[in-house]
């Protein structure tokens, strides 16, 4: 099993503040399309074929894998991904909430396995070094707030 977790700071100092509700919207536009979001090249299609106020579904090719995600809302809070097809199953979480000072944080975890590998062997142990290294899940907490920061200074968001 795959267990990751990072948590950033929404409005680290010396960057544009982003109230919950402009990141939670950056959020969503991500999980209506990545491709935005993310390195180029890593995403080359994203597609809702599925939506309503608690749920969207989207069919995707990341890094040359075909997938299939029903992402879960809880608005202003949480989306929860599970994917449906692809190599992994299970869940990753994208959450705000306010630390114990009131700072308003961004956190990503999963619990994640691999199909048809076996539980805790090679494959598993390099998905995990690659969710918790430099460019995991961290990464793309950061990247995501700085392409919602870019929306919101074009007046986009």
């Amino acid at each position: 099993m795959i267990y990751s977790t990072a948590t950033v700071p929404v409005n680290p100092p010396g960057e544009t503040p982003l109230t919950r509700a402009q990141a939670w919207r950056g959020l969503v536009l991500k999980a209506r399309d990545a491709r935005q979001f993310l390195p180029p090249g890593l995403w080359t299609r994203c597609e809702v074929t599925e939506e309503s106020a608690t749920h969207i579904v989207r069919e995707a090719t990341i890094g040359g894998v075909e997938l299939r995600e029903i992402i879960a809302f809880e608005p202003g809070a949480k989306m929860t991904f599970f994917q449906a097809t692809g190599p992994r199953e299970g869940a990753i979480v994208n959450e705000l909430f306010e630390d114990e000072g009131g700072a308003l944080q961004l956190r990503f975890y999963c619990y994640l396995g691999l199909r048809g590998k076996a539980p805790g062997g090679p494959e598993e142990q390099a998905e995990q070094a690659q969710f918790d290294g430099d460019k995991g899940y961290k990464a793309a907490l950061l990247s995501t707030l700085k392409r919602t920061r870019a929306l919101l200074a074009e007046g986009a968001l």
